[in-house]
This record gives structure tokens, sequence and C-alpha cells, in this order.
């Protein structure tokens, strides 16, 4: 290959420079610094063995495939190759004509003929050729890149000029690790009796010292983003206006403990002269939405406005009817935008907005469009954050004239410790831990689908006493539309099935007005059972509504399945969601659906969650912007986390130098690193 087609292929792994090389790391390890005796190889082992050629040959049965007769000692030998080159075959023959020898590895079977391998990875030595000191690495590679052409360019970047380390002896012996120089001999030229165990598992102290060192180029990155942001200028809010005030003293429930805790961080935040970037999670009904309100008015009682942005129509009108609400009866202008909103009535909005009207914007993505002016925009509120882009995201704070507005994100999807210690390193995160009085917790049934009949039965008992029931379709992951035509199909069917109660349906394909019908006649009671796909994930309040269904919910997530469980258990009555599961569940359907029936806190389910799918999958790696970590465990390695975060912050205040040079050898180009 020729040397610039060799460089392309090597950039689609992601190897330019010579960090690249030095941290593409081996996937696993084989042994050629020692050969097997002849004759002796364990069953479904490899082994490292040597031959002397005698002859290679094209045979045709059973198929086409190249066989090289050799001798193992005194134990003939057949090397089988199914697919090969001509030149393969004529450097054999040349092999046996000199009377050469071959060094092979992989697994030896009995053949018709003897013991036999089947494409075992081999090469021609001459005579006392000496062994390999070292075990032998297998990286991970992409087609056109050989291992010898990997290990070559490793070799070469491990033999230039010698490593700096970045880390401080002090800081080493602190958290027990090598030096990084000989980490990365450890790890790419492991010595014969290194622990293999350790080296595949990467418990070995040189994986250790790798990980930490990733952790902390994280954390390192996150820190200065979080120090870049502290050196912008925000308006200072004030945090106990007329208008904060008032709403605080004609609210009618008492705010728990934790919202009073985390209402006063975010306005201890506001009152700073810099952007507030903080991250508020709370589980299913713990209360986010009142803090989100007093903080928009901590923002009109400065003389600014703000914008509370939400993901779906459903529950950017639950928060507009919760604000209006809470809001209207201090004189505070709303104004909404959504998608299929009428020309007339947007541009009513977007003029309001301009001119500086209206106090509070709230909408769906709709808000971040062009032609949305904000006079003074002081604080954007951005709820369920992770289904958001991070370009959305930054649209929205562009919406700001000149400075830069504060932005307080929510979750109602909670974090696992460790990854938010690792993920949201760069922002400030507060944790509402605490139901109101008066929330239930909701029981959950497992209901085999063969059992439905009797769930129909229970859904016509309790809307006969009053109560009210939804009814979640499945997710079809082939397309929307499957998902919808599910939905209408399921509707139909209960229609029938329930004849005499009143069924409603909610899909994400209704028209607005459609679906705020449909709402506002279950919300009112005149539907009795509402059948909707997972629309109602967020944003929907119906007290009254006690019981839920979700129809083949091993096709559903962790967190989707919280999310559906959270829309029951609002009101006085005991709830219960039953869990309608199909006769072929998967380990990993029923790993969740075991998951979901045990837990109720939301942060265990999500941690579990993380222990199944990986931070990537629970993050949304693309639409988080995070970058997901190619060495460090999140579970395993919540310990190194910790001192990573706590060495990032020594760095930056003790050897500022030595953390950029540290963040070059780690990042060295990568903007999917990079935070904004």
């Amino acid at each position: 290959m020729k040397p610039g087609a060799l460089a392309k292929q090597l950039e689609k792994l992601g190897l330019r420079a010579r960090e690249d090389f030095l941290l593409h790391l081996p996937l696993r390890y084989e042994d050629e610094t020692a050969l097997a005796p002849p004759g002796e190889a364990p069953p479904a082992t490899p082994v490292y063995l040597e031959a002397r050629v005698l002859r290679a040959e094209i045979a045709y049965r059973p198929r086409r495939q190249l066989v090289v007769h050799a001798l193992w000692g005194e134990v003939p030998l057949a090397l089988r190759f199914f697919n090969f080159y001509p030149s393969q075959l004529r450097q054999l023959q040349r092999a046996a004509d000199e009377g050469l020898l071959l060094r092979a590895y992989g697994e030896v079977r009995s053949g018709w003929f003897g013991a036999e391998m089947a494409h075992p990875r081999y090469r021609i030595v001459r005579e006392g050729e000496p062994l390999a000191t070292a075990l032998t690495p297998v990286y991970p590679t992409t087609a056109g890149v050989s291992q010898a052409q990997l290990r070559a360019r490793v070799r070469e970047a491990l033999e230039a000029e010698p490593l700096e380390d970045t880390l401080s002896e002090a800081m080493r012996r602190r958290v027990a690790l090598p030096a990084f120089d000989a980490a990365l001999h450890a790890l790419h030229e492991p010595a014969p009796d290194a622990d293999r165990a350790a080296l595949v598992e990467r418990t070995h102290p040189a994986w250790q010292r790798v990980k930490f060192d990733e952790l902390l180029a994280q954390q390192l990155s996150m820190r200065l983003a979080y120090r870049a942001r502290r050196g912008r200028a925000a308006p200072a809010l004030p945090r106990d206006g007329a208008l904060l005030t008032a709403l605080r003293a004609r609210l009618p429930f008492k705010l728990t403990g934790a919202q009073q805790r985390v209402l006063a961080e975010v306005l201890a935040d506001l009152a700073q002269p810099h952007p507030m970037q903080r991250l508020l999670q709370g589980d299913v009904g713990s209360g986010k939405t009142i803090i989100a309100a007093l903080a928009c008015l901590a923002a009109a009682d400065g003389g600014w406005q703000s914008v509370v942005m939400a993901p779906t129509e459903i529950l950017a009108e639950q928060h507009l009817r919760k604000f209006t609400e809470w809001l209207a009866p201090l004189g505070v202008k709303l104004a909404w935008l959504q998608g299929g909103q009428p020309a007339r009535e947007r541009r009513a909005m977007l003029a309001a907005l301009e001119a500086g009207e209206a106090t509070i914007a709230i909408g769906t993505h709709a808000l971040f469009q062009k032609g949305v002016k904000l006079a003074r925009l002081g604080l954007a509120v951005v709820d369920e954050q992770h289904r958001f882009g991070v370009e959305q995201r930054l649209m929205l704070r562009h919406k700001a004239d000149g400075g830069v507005p504060h932005q307080l994100m929510m979750s109602a999807t909670p974090i696992p410790r460790t990854l938010s210690m690792s993920y949201y390193a760069d922002l400030d995160v507060s944790v509402i831990d605490e139901l109101p009085p008066g929330r239930r917790p909701v029981k959950t049934r497992l209901v085999a689908a063969a059992r439905r009949s009797e769930v129909l039965a229970r859904i016509r008992d309790a809307c006969t006493e009053g109560q009210q029931a939804y009814w979640v379709c499945p997710v079809i992951e082939e397309s929307n539309e499957g998902t919808l035509q599910t939905a209408l199909d399921t509707y139909e069917t209960l229609s029938r099935e329930l004849a005499g109660l009143q069924v409603g349906l909610l899909h994400g394909r209704l028209p607005a007005g459609e679906k705020a019908a449909a709402m506002t006649a279950f919300a009112e009671g005149r539907t009795q059972l509402l059948v909707a796909t997972t629309v109602i994930e967020v944003g929907v309040d119906v007290p009254n509504a006690s019981l839920m269904v979700i129809e083949h919910a091993e096709r559903f997530g962790l967190a989707q399945l919280h999310q559906l469980r959270g829309r029951v258990g609002r009101g006085a009555r005991d709830s219960v969601c039953i869990l309608l599961y199909g006769t072929r569940l998967s380990e990993a359907a029923r790993a969740r659906l075991k998951i979901i029936f045990e837990n109720a806190d939301g942060f265990e389910i999500a941690r579990q969650d993380l222990l199944l799918r990986g931070p990537g999958e629970v993050l949304g790696e693309r639409q988080s912007g995070a970058p997901l970590l190619r060495f460090a465990d999140l579970e395993r390695d919540a310990a190194l986390i910790a001192a990573a975060r706590t060495a990032a912050e020594e760095m930056l205040a003790q050897a500022p130098q030595r953390a950029r040079r540290h963040l070059a050898r780690w990042l060295a180009g990568r903007q999917e690193y990079a935070r904004v």
C-alpha cells in the first residue's frame, strides 16, 4: 500500500499524531514468547508453534483452498487457507524449496490426516531466529491496515523522544499510579510473565494510569469551560424582587425542603454578574416547574425577559397552563410560540417579544428559529435538556443581544452520580430529592399479554368508579408511521372492546388544536380512557388518572417506562401501572422489566440503565454533545473519577502549563471532546 493510502486508512482509525498511536491500545494479546512442544496443543486454545515447510499446493475438495504441508517436530501438520493470494502460494513454495520454517499462531485441531490449523497467522523464519520478548498486542484496526503495520507505527511512537509525565510525582504517589511512559510500554509491550487477565480486564496498574489520565483530561477541559463561562458577563438579578416575593406569598402549596434548597442555589447564581449554567434534576413530579417560574420572575424583577423551551408541544402547553395560573394574577405577560401556530397569532407574539412587552416566552423549538428577537433576554430555561442538541441550545443563547443569558437546564430523567461527575463537570448541579406531600407511590404490575382480558375488565371497573386511565401504545422501531398506525388500530379496538366508555386518542401527528382538545377533554374528565403514544411521556398532569397500561412494555427503555409511570399517582387515589409484555422476551428486555418492577427511585433506575446500556446510550451521545470515554468505565472507575476531579482543580491552580500539556496530549485536535 502506498504511504498516502495507508495514511488515509489510519486516519479512519483516528491515528494522525504521535499521541494517537501511543493511545491506540491493544484489545488483547497473543503469546509468541514461547513455542508449543510438538504435538502438544490444548483443545480450543491458540498456540504458537514452529514447523518446517515441506510443500504448498492448491486443493479443490471440499472447496478450493491453499494447503501447506509441514512437519511440527516429527508431527505432520496441515495449514489450510480458504482465502489466499497467488503471491502467498509462491512465497510458501519458495519456503519449501529453501527448507525454511514457519511460525504459526492459532488453534490446532484433528483433521482427516492428522493435526491441522485453519487460517493461522504465520510468518516465514530462518533457523534459530529469536522469539519475541514481549506479548504480541492485537489492535483495533480497519480494512487495509494490518496488525504488522500498526505494531510498527506504535513501536516508532514509543521509541521517539522520552515521554513527559504530566503528573507530578506527588500526585502519582497519592493515587498509586505508575509513570506514564512505563504504563504505555507495559500495555503495548507487556512482559511474558505479565498478568494477562489484569491486562485484558483493564485492572492492571498501567490501565489505571491511562484511565486516570483520560478522566483527568475530561475534567480539565470541563473546568476550563466552566472558568471561561464565569469570565463572561450576564445580568445580576435580584433575589427578593416584588414579583418573586408576591408569587411565593400566594402559592397554594408549601415548597418542600428540597425545593427551597434548590431555589436558594438558583437565585444565588442569578445574582452573580456571570452566566448561570445550572442543571436542575429531579424525579418525575418532584416540582421543578415552580423553580423555573420563580427564576423567571427573578429575571422579570430585574427588567429582563425569559424563555422556557420544551421538546414537545404537550409539555410546552403544560408549562403555559402552569405559568398562566401562577403568573397571570401578577400581571406578567406571557408569549406562546409553537410550530403550527396561525401566522397572525405568531406575528403578534413576536412583536410583543421584540418590543419587550412580553416578559416570558414559552414554546418548543420554534423559540430559537429565525425571526424570534427578544429585547432583553436574561434567562433561558431548557426543559428535558437532553432532548435538544448542543447547536439548538447555542442558538437559544444567541437570542440574547450583547451579553450571555443565564441558563437553567432541567431534567426529569435522573442522572447517576458518576455520569454527573464525569459528563456534567462544567455545570452546577441541583437535585430535588424529595417528592411533594400527597404524592402516592405507584404500584407496578407485570402482566403477560395473554391476560389482556383481565386488564380490560380492570379498566372498565376503574372508569365505572369515576377514575380515568391511560393506554400507552407500543414503540414501533421501524418508523413513526408504524407507531401512528398502531395507535389508530389500538384506539379502534379498545373503543369496541370497552363500548360504553369515552375513549380518546392522542398522538404526535395530530394538529396542535386537536392535541389540545384531546388533552382538555381528558383533563376535564369527559374522556375516561386516553389511548396515546409516548407524547404523554412528559408534561401531562391529570390527578384523576390513576391507572396506566403500557402495551408491549418490553419495547420501551427504562427512562421512558419511568417517565410514563410518573403520569399516574398524582391524585388522592392509589395508582397502578400495568406493564403488558409479550411472549418472547430477550434477556435485555427481561432485565429492564425486572428493574422497573423492583424500583421506584429514578436515580437507582438511571444507575441500572447506565450499567445495561452505557453512557452513550443513556445520554444520547450526539444530543448531549458529551464525548464517550474510550477507556474508563463510569461504574468500575468511580474512585478514579473522584480522584481526577481533585487532581484537575489542583493542576489548574498550581501547574496550569502542565494541565495544558496534559490536555494537548489527550485531545490532540479531537473537536468532539470540546464542551460548550
